[in-house]
């Protein structure tokens, strides 16, 4: 059966999952606590003993999972597969699992502290239950959704405490949950719960009616945004808007050009601490009009020529950085290694060194240079995603954004 298990699970990547399902439970559990065998088989292995787990195998399995030399990708399937051991409890609630540096153990550790019922954990999984990464989140909802069906919602909510945000959008979701209305979180001081809040409205009539009466502007903002995504009527949505006065963030030194090709690029997709003002702007006001990126390449191409800095062929960002996709075209030149970068967000271009010569060449072909000052304008309250970072960002990163 060992060597079975080995042609169903070759190399990591290659699994016959429906085959490994089909195998023996207790030669799965010892090939899942087989150090000697390689880490992505022993976690095929685990995940394959999902609901069947030999009693007779579960403390060698359990020992694997309190083994913090052993990898944390077994570990965590392991831990997953247990998740129902209630011996395991004493363990996972001890102080040492806070200093486990296994990446996703702790995650892992307060998602079967949830599964097991433990409502000291509630605190944890809220804060988990808020973060930003989609699969931290879902691990901190399902804990919470584990107690809440063990213990009850209003056990789960007797444990949060209304002063943290991440409590107070657990509240939320435990409460929509429930079937109770829960517009009123729209006008949640804290940005990140009023975005969450206004994914659980369904109801068009029920917003229009909030929105007349809400308690802030900001509270308006969010009821027309979970409006407009419900009913995707631009034209209510820009008459409301204007009804409400046009608000908008207002950055000192960002012109209208510059505003609109950051705002149509990112204004409604921003993180979820965005201001409102941002999503709305981004519907009812008008884009930058539509240009061709193609002739802008060529003719930055063509000025870089005439002014005989020897151009070499444009490469997209991602190209450039030999990974990732962004916002701008490379465009190296001379006998160096010296780039300019043009936007693809509009006719904005800039380079690392504010080369005079190639500031004067685009400029004349019609490109608009970014320089320091203007580049250092931070826009702020927009969050974006920026290499681990939700914070606002300046003017350059924007026109010229790279991830990788």
């Amino acid at each position: 059966m060992a060597k079975t298990i080995k042609k169903l699970t070759p190399e990591a990547g290659r699994t016959d999952t429906a085959g490994l399902r089909a195998c023996d439970a207790d030669a799965l559990a010892k090939c899942a606590a087989d150090a000697a065998q390689p880490w992505w088989r022993r976690r095929a292995c685990a995940q394959a003993l999902a609901g069947r787990v030999p009693e007779r195998q579960v403390a060698r399995l359990i020992a694997c999972v309190q083994d913090t030399g052993d990898v944390g990708e077994v570990r965590i399937a392991l831990l997953g597969l247990l998740a129902d051991r209630p011996e395991l409890l004493p363990w996972l609630r001890h102080e040492d699992r806070q200093q486990d540096g296994a990446y996703g153990m702790a995650e892992a550790v307060l998602g079967a502290r949830g599964a097991l019922g433990d409502l000291t954990a509630v605190g944890a999984l809220a804060t988990l239950a808020f973060n930003p990464w989609r699969h931290r989140r879902e691990t901190g909802e399902a804990g919470l959704d584990a107690l809440a069906a063990r213990h009850g919602a209003r056990a789960v909510l007797a444990e949060l405490d209304g002063a943290r945000p991440e409590d107070r959008s657990t509240g939320v979701r435990l409460r929509h949950r429930a079937g109770e209305d829960v517009t009123d979180a729209l006008a949640d001081p804290d940005r990140a719960v009023a975005y969450r809040a206004r994914e659980f409205l369904t109801d068009p009539e029920r917003l229009r009616g909030y929105l007349a009466g809400a308690p802030t502007e900001e509270a308006k903002l969010w009821a027309l945004y979970a409006l407009h995504r419900l009913t995707d009527d631009t034209a209510e949505t820009r008459r409301l808007y204007e009804e409400l006065g046009r608000p908008r963030v207002e950055v000192a030194g960002l012109d209208e050009e510059l505003r609109a090709a950051i705002v149509h690029e990112y204004g409604q997709w921003a993180e979820e601490r965005t201001d409102p003002r941002w999503r709305i702007e981004a519907v009812c006001t008008q884009p930058p009009p539509a240009s061709d990126p193609a002739e802008r390449l060529q003719r930055a191409m063509a000025a870089l020529t005439a002014a005989g800095l020897a151009p070499k062929p444009p490469v997209s960002c991602g190209e450039d950085n030999r990974q990732g996709d962004g916002t701008y075209h490379v465009i190296g030149y001379g006998p160096s290694d010296s780039k300019v970068f043009i936007s693809t967000l509009g006719r904005f271009a800039t380079d690392h060194d504010d080369d005079p010569d190639v500031h004067r060449a685009l400029e004349s072909a019609g490109f608009r240079w970014i320089d320091q000052a203007v580049g250092s304008i931070r826009v702020t309250d927009l969050g974006v995603y920026y290499f681990g970072s939700r914070d606002p960002l300046d003017v350059h990163t924007l026109l010229f954004y790279w991830q990788d």
